[in-house]
């Protein structure tokens, strides 16, 4: 990964801090504390000033004394082997989007607010770097990517090797997903190999790269491929509607969305309980998995 050096700025301030360098973090952790946390009202001047006057000085002020949440949030990212200096930059570009974006209206602090956007341009950036293989791009192979790890340390594994059927079921049952994409998630996340090593042990043995298809698609094909998501979008939507409303609300809110809601959440939402909302997904997605299946096969 190329060394990334980036400036946390709005139209260039130069006295904001700045993340260079992996061994600069820490000074840059210590250089953020002395910005202060704003109080709810001076929160909503400086928001107004900004939005309604284009004041660049107010939404500085917005964005330093929200730094440390940004690095916060950025630091629970650490498991995943990335340079925290870019994580933490990443965040900082969350966190501009959301002092932006910001709507009074909605009745939360700018942080409640900020924590999604961050999340957000973390989540996006790591699916980026990851792999040159990209990861995952629907809701439920992020589900998975972001969830695998951890379910594997709760149960004690922690070597990046394949793992046992019995393991593969287990996880896939958890997270609703099919076994193959357990297994083929936990490959790449074991990292990527050199496309330049042979085959085989031969002098003259073919090295992996050689043996790698063109995938590029012909215009025809990406046409046929946009025809096709259109189809699949509207049978999903149809299927969806099968539901009753609770069920629909948990399926498009738990794994239809970037930002899947918890359980406890959804609990709180319907005055269940967290284990009643898990039972009702799983029961929502097998309804609504054969509906799908019904229709594709129509």
């Amino acid at each position: 990964m190329s060394e990334h050096k980036s400036l946390i700025v709005v139209e260039k301030k130069p006295q904001l801090p700045m993340v260079v360098e992996e061994n600069s973090v820490y000074a840059y952790l210590e250089q953020i504390k002395r910005f202060p946390i704003l109080s709810e009202e001076e929160e909503k001047h400086l928001i107004n000033e900004f939005q309604q006057k284009g004041d660049l000085l107010s939404a500085q002020k917005l964005i330093t004394s929200h730094l440390r949440l940004a690095a916060k949030i950025a630091l629970t990212y650490r498991r995943y082997g990335l340079p925290m200096a870019d994580v933490i930059s990443e965040a900082n570009l969350g966190l501009m989007q959301a002092v932006k974006k910001f709507d009074m209206n909605k009745k939360v602090r700018l942080a409640t607010y900020a924590i999604w956007w961050i999340k957000a341009a973390v989540n996006d950036y790591i699916l980026r770097s990851w792999s040159l293989v990209k990861i995952g791009t629907v809701a439920a192979q992020k589900k998975l990517f972001y969830n695998l790890n951890r379910i594997k340390a709760r149960l004690g594994i922690y070597e990046n090797k394949e793992l046992e059927p019995k393991v593969v079921k287990q996880i896939a049952g958890e997270l609703m997903v099919e076994e193959k994409e357990v297994t083929e998630m936990n490959r790449r996340i074991g990292g990527d190999s050199s496309l330049n090593v042979s085959v085989s042990d031969d002098e003259d043995g073919r090295e992996k790269l050689e043996m790698i298809a063109d995938s590029r698609e012909n215009i025809e094909q990406k046409i046929a491929g946009r025809e096709e998501s259109r189809y699949k979008a509207k049978i999903l939507n149809d299927c969806l509607q099968k539901l009753d409303s609770r069920e629909r609300y948990i399926i498009k809110n738990r794994m239809l969305t970037e930002a899947p809601e918890t359980l406890d959440d959804i609990g709180t939402r319907f005055n269940i309980s967290r284990e009643r909302v898990r039972q009702i997904e799983k029961k929502a997605f097998e309804k609504l998995s054969e509906e799908v299946k019904k229709s594709m096969a129509a």
